[in-house]
């Protein structure tokens, strides 16, 4: 899979524009990805702290039910959801 349609798994159509507008916005989202990037991320291509691809379709499908394409607002209430949660250990 290229790296382009990876990232493409993540971010919503229209995320990155709404994030770049609202500098607030980019901030939860950078703090949300960095809480979900999995364990020596440094160590596999593409060498980015991107979740593993599990984890990010367990949550996607337990969050809202399916896997199909998320809308801007809706990544943004979970990612504020998600940093409202305490971090487990």
């Amino acid at each position: 899979m290229g790296l382009v349609n990876q990232l493409r798994r993540y971010w919503p159509r229209g995320l990155a524009a709404r994030a770049l507008r609202r500098p607030g916005d980019l901030a939860l989202l950078l703090r949300v990805a960095w809480r979900f990037r999995r364990n020596a991320w440094w160590r596999t291509a593409p060498f980015l702290p991107l979740p593993d691809p599990r984890y990010w379709e367990f949550r996607r499908v337990t969050a809202f039910g399916t896997d199909g394409e998320l809308d801007v607002e809706s990544a943004l209430a979970a990612a504020r959801w998600s940093l409202s949660q305490p971090r487990g250990h």
